[in-house]
């Protein structure tokens, strides 16, 4: 990268700047404090038509600070590190804490709940590459998705990135934690026409580490075929038909349901599996599972927003909600305890037997949903409408794109009653990943 990071460098100034912070709480009033900073610093590149278009390089930084007293808190942030802005910083929080109701429910993680000892996740890897090679690299990842096929016509580009970072987390109740990170990844966006048809797609690649992201060819060539595919689109009849969702809108899915089984919806009262807690919500074949600590894995890390010690666990146990996912705020407004997930839910998978081509086949007739428009999910009421394209199937083949349709159903009966397979074709650039799921049924309104 065009900037050097020094990872140990910046934890030493940050875990520095937080203990002194801490130590300054008691001294203006505070009964508690607590401290998240992070600094991180990128380039981002972007190349359309074979041409440099974008070079930026970034350096963030930024500090929150949270002030207890009694049941009130505040909080107030800065992106200058100075002595002075910090003290101003901190006599901000504290102002807004002395006239912010009470709420008990908000309280920091006590010393025996706090993570004790930080595992490497390996979650930091640089890539050696300067502002010129990503350059090279996202004019050649657009030129085989333009030279793929003579139906490419355009681009939106080719584009390269890498970011590393580091963020510490500190509590006046014994916590002083760090990790750093990285994330790298290519993309590239084109554009297809025949005839009166134009079509734009992409395909991108993403990683933790530089030497695991797929090649410009792949990517660009990735990108050309689902351009190309969408081409010449039809609206298709309404019917209720099995439909396919593609491991990046079915991921969408288990968003939607992680978010109805999260602390701050069952609070609010506002989901459809309020009360819900052991009791059926997939079919008997399913189990549900995070696993945090992954090394190197996208959704991977040691620690909780409350820094609670993440933990390998079921949500979903032979299709029965087994577990809520509570931070420390929302498990004590709901009486529970914690189940370490500030932040949400990490590494999360849902993977099956069957490859892409077996499920299109077990299909028949029916629907594949490859993109989403809208937000159409009421959790309060579980009920799915959503914009959707994709293809058409017939006899257990794909006969042609589709668009401008709508797919419908409630979310509590298409995971409990209507889910019939799980793809193996899982996607791993996600902290939530799942293969292709298959429904039973759905409404689908086309022309």
């Amino acid at each position: 990268m065009a900037e050097k990071f020094n990872s140990q460098y910046e934890k030493n100034r940050l875990e520095e700047l937080t203990t002194r912070i801490l130590e300054q709480s008691k001294h203006v009033g505070a009964d508690a404090c607590e401290v998240a900073a992070s600094v991180s610093v990128g380039l981002d590149v972007q190349a359309r038509l074979g041409q440099p278009e974008k070079l930026e390089m970034t350096r963030d930084q930024s500090l929150t600070i949270t002030i207890f007293i009694g049941e009130s808190r505040g909080s107030a942030s800065t992106t200058d590190l100075s002595d002075g802005a910090l003290q101003r910083t901190l006599v901000a929080a504290l102002a807004i804490a002395k006239v912010t109701a009470p709420d008990p429910a908000a309280v920091l993680a006590s010393r025996d709940q706090i993570i004790q000892t930080v595992p490497d996740l390996e979650l930091d890897h640089p890539w050696e590459i300067d502002a010129k090679e990503a350059l090279n690299l996202a004019i050649e990842v657009e030129s085989f998705g333009r030279q793929a096929d003579s139906r490419i016509t355009n681009s939106e580009g080719g584009s390269v990135y890498s970011n590393r970072g580091i963020s510490v987390h500190g509590t006046t109740e014994g916590l002083l934690v760090s990790q750093p990170t990285s994330v790298h990844g290519m993309s590239c966006i084109l554009l297809a026409e025949d005839g009166d048809s134009r079509e734009r797609s992409y395909a991108y690649t993403q990683s933790r580490r530089p030497n695991q992201l797929s090649s410009p060819e792949v990517v660009g060539r990735e990108a050309a075929e689902k351009t190309v595919a969408r081409l010449n689109p039809c609206k298709c009849q309404t019917a209720e038909v099995p439909v396919l969702f593609i491991p990046e809108t079915a991921s969408g899915l288990l968003s939607s349901f992680v978010s109805a089984i999260s602390g701050g919806s069952l609070y609010r009262q506002s989901s459809y599996l309020l009360d819900r807690l052991g009791t059926d919500v997939f079919p008997s074949w399913v189990s549900l599972s995070e696993n945090p600590l992954i090394p190197s894995a996208m959704g991977s890390s040691a620690y909780d927003g409350d820094g609670l010690a993440t933990r390998e666990q079921a949500f979903v146990t032979d299709g029965i909600l087994s577990s809520y996912v509570l931070s420390l705020y929302s498990a004590n407004r709901l009486g529970l305890e914690s189940t370490h997930n500030a932040g949400g839910v990490r590494n999360l998978f849902l993977q099956g037997e069957n490859d892409f081509r077996t499920l299109v086949s077990e299909m028949g007739r029916g629907l594949i949903v490859t993109e989403l428009m809208g937000q159409g999910v009421n959790l309060v009421n579980g009920d799915y409408s959503r914009g959707a394209s994709g293809f058409w199937v017939e006899n257990g083949e794909i006969a042609y794109p589709v668009h401008e349709v709508t797919v419908a159903s409630n979310l509590d009966r298409m995971l409990k009653q209507d889910l019939a397979a799980v793809g193996s074709d899982i996607d791993l650039r996600r902290s939530i990943t799942t293969g292709s799921m298959l429904f039973e049924k759905m409404m689908v309104a086309g022309s």
